[in-house]
Order: C-alpha cells, then sequence, then structure tokens
C-alpha cells in the first residue's frame, strides 16, 4: 500500500478526533510566517485539556511520519485530563509516568503488541521491514521501528540506524520539494478545522458567540 495508505491515515486519525469534538491545529510556524519554523527538537506537540474546548496541537514542522504517534500521544493525555507539552526526542521514553503512559497508549492503538509479535517472524526477512509493517498497520515506517523497539523485536544499534537514515532521507525530500501550495487549505491545518467551522457558523449568525459553538459537542470526546 506503500505511503499513502498511511498519510491516509494520519488525514483520518486527525478526522476522527475532530469528529469527537478536539480541536486539533497542526502548523510549522510561527502565525503564517514561513521563515520562522517551529523546532521539532524543542517539541513535537501539546495539548490543553480544557473542558469545554479541549485542544491538540501538533508541531507541522515535525515529520510527517511523526505526526501520528504525537496526535495519539497528545489524545492519551486528553483521556487522563491532563495538560502537556510532548518532545519525546528520538522517539525515546518520557522522563515521567504520564509521558510514560501516554506514549505506550499511542503505540498500543497504533501498533497493537499482538499483532506485531505475529507480524514479525513474516516480514523480519523482508528487504524493508520497517515499510513492511507500515503498509499492514497504516502508520509510518519510523513508528513502527519505534515499535519494534519497545517490544525487543529489534537491538537499539539498528533502530538508530535506521533513525538516521530515514531522517537525512525525509529531509532530502523536504529539500527538493517545491515550495508554495493551496494557502486555504493549508489554513485549514493550521487552525483547526473544527475551530475554523466554529468561526464560520458564529459570522453566519451574526454573533460572538465562539466559545459556545466550539463547545457545543464537548461530552462526545470527555466520555469516550
Amino acid at each position: 500500500m506503500g505511503a499513502r495508505a498511511w498519510t491516509a491515515a494520519l488525514l483520518g486519525l486527525r478526522r476522527s478526533i475532530e469528529a469527537i469534538g478536539v480541536m486539533v491545529v497542526i502548523n510549522g510556524v510561527v502565525g503564517n510566517n514561513n521563515t520562522r519554523k517551529l523546532d521539532p527538537e524543542e517539541f513535537r506537540g501539546f495539548v490543553l485539556s480544557d473542558r469545554y474546548a479541549p485542544l491538540i496541537f501538533v508541531n507541522g514542522a515535525d515529520f510527517k511520519s511523526a505526526q501520528m504517534f504525537t496526535l495519539a500521544h497528545e489524545l492519551a493525555h486528553l483521556w487522563l485530563g491532563r495538560d502537556g507539552v510532548f518532545d519525546l526526542l528520538d522517539l525515546q521514553p518520557g522522563n515521567s509516568d504520564v509521558e510514560r503512559f501516554c506514549n505506550a497508549v499511542a503505540a498500543e492503538v497504533l501498533i497493537p503488541s499482538t499483532e506485531l509479535r505475529d507480524s514479525w517472524r513474516y516480514v523480519a526477512r523482508a528487504a524493508d521491514p520497517f515499510q513492511a509493517l507500515a503498509s499492514r498497520f497504516k502508520v509510518s515506517p519510523i513508528v513502527a521501528a519505534r515499535r519494534a523497539l519497545d517490544l525487543q523485536l529489534i537491538q537499539r544499534e539498528a533502530f538508530f540506524s535506521f533513525l538516521r537514515d530515514y531522517k537525512q532521507n525525509e529531509e532530502r525530500k523536504a529539500a527538493a520539494k517545491k515550495s508554495g501550495g493551496d494557502f486555504y487549505l493549508t489554513q485549514e491545518v493550521r487552525i483547526g478545522r473544527r475551530f475554523g467551522e466554529a468561526i464560520i457558523r458564529a459570522a453566519r449568525d451574526g454573533t460572538a458567540a465562539l466559545s459556545r459553538c466550539v463547545s457545543a459537542d464537548w461530552p462526545k470526546w470527555h466520555n469516550v
């Protein structure tokens, strides 16, 4: 299925989270200034566990392959009702019980351990086992590699060798990619689909009841 499958799954995950009443914002720059990028080494995302307007922010300057894990990690924070900033340098475990728990939840949601162990006997002999896992579970190869390390299916040296090569390849592709794009399509991601729809509804109603529009469905996520 290749990359298209997991990138589509990333969009599907974002839309599913928004559908239960959580605002999801993905932005990699300060405001709309493309010359001021947010550094993924400083943070990959954060979550605001507000009762009426819960929000997940994902650093869009990070590799798209890491954004799915960030989304799942921050959703776990909402289930706990805990705010937090997510950095996860080199996809290593966090240094607090909450962070370790959210990492474990995200990993299990994306790649269940039992299914991965069952699949490993077949994919381990493949030329690109992590791509094979990515196709199987609709995640990115980098998430598949991290999960294999967590379950001690590969050694740390193998993981970091793969991670280094993967980052270099992603950086080459990003450098070769043409600049530009559709500003309005990008804005949906940058401000969040749910927040944008709330603004439109408030404008059409001729009111400033934005908080009411945004929080109308908050019980959906709170009771998930």
